[in-house]
């Protein structure tokens, strides 16, 4: 299996320098091409991707959604795989994706869920336990797209589509450091926020109060941080504090919009 599958990979980026190369370098020999949409990077992100055989595309900023799906449009292919810049493929993953195409399997299916579980920068692979999700990734885009949402990106399949699910793993390292996560939180509980309002969606004020203590106890016990040790712990005191700051900025919102001349 040393052909290269007709299967587009696209990633979209902005300012990855420091990650970009893990994603690429863990599809670049085997699929048709690799797609990297940049929308301004200030780094060396694109001088990157370049060197390692990605074809880079620019485009500005339009929200999570659509530039999922521009990136779409770019690719030569109807398979798709898509890759955050701050994920990979594991070598287990790529084996049986190869698989499924040398042996045809792939089309009994219009869309493949993938198991993304999350990897720290202290860590050379995912815990068995780490905190994971099946989302689409592996798709047919004549069956299924991504949303247009400026916030959620997720592959919405046609009706009667055929989903199933691969074993194998992607590596999810969504956190640089602690100022780094914590300085997401910030950007997208604010992102959440405005979505949220422009779809006419309030948040009871008894969140104020519960939104802490309830998101604590989902990321420590639910998600298992406390496996972690120490490290867990502070993994769940910021996840906690992420999800209270969406309700506070709601409410400030609220506030705001009150006291706003007519």
């Amino acid at each position: 299996m040393t052909d290269r599958l007709p299967l587009s990979v696209f990633i979209i980026a902005r300012d990855e320098a420091d990650r970009i190369a893990r994603p690429i370098e863990s599809v670049i020999g085997w699929v048709d091409e690799v797609i990297v949409i940049d929308s301004g990077s200030n780094d060396d992100t694109v001088a990157v991707a370049e060197r390692l055989g990605a074809r880079v595309i620019p485009n500005d900023w339009p929200g999570y959604g659509p530039q999922k799906r521009f990136g779409e449009d770019q690719c030569r292919n109807d398979w798709l795989l898509n890759l955050d810049a701050d994920e990979e493929v594991t070598p287990e993953l790529a084996d049986e994706i190869r698989t499924v195409f040398a042996e045809g399997s792939h089309a009994r299916a219009d869309g493949w869920r993938i198991m993304i579980r999350d990897m720290y920068a202290h860590e050379t692979a995912p815990a068995p336990w780490a905190y994971g999700y099946h989302q689409i990734r592996l798709y047919d885009r004549r069956k299924g797209r991504f949303s247009s949402s400026t916030v959620h990106d997720t592959v919405r399949p046609e009706p009667g589509a055929r989903i199933a699910d691969l074993s194998g793993i992607m590596a999810h390292r969504s956190i640089r450091s602690l100022d780094f996560q914590v300085g997401k939180y910030n950007r997208y509980s604010g992102m959440q926020v405005a979505d949220m309002r422009a779809r006419g969606r309030r948040l009871p004020k008894f969140r104020l109060l519960s939104e802490f203590p309830v998101s604590f106890l989902k990321a420590y016990v639910v998600r298992r941080y406390w496996k972690y040790g120490w490290w867990g712990f502070i993994l769940a005191m910021n996840y906690a504090h992420a999800r209270f700051l969406r309700v506070a900025k709601a409410h400030e919102a609220e506030l705001l919009e009150r006291t706003r001349p007519s």
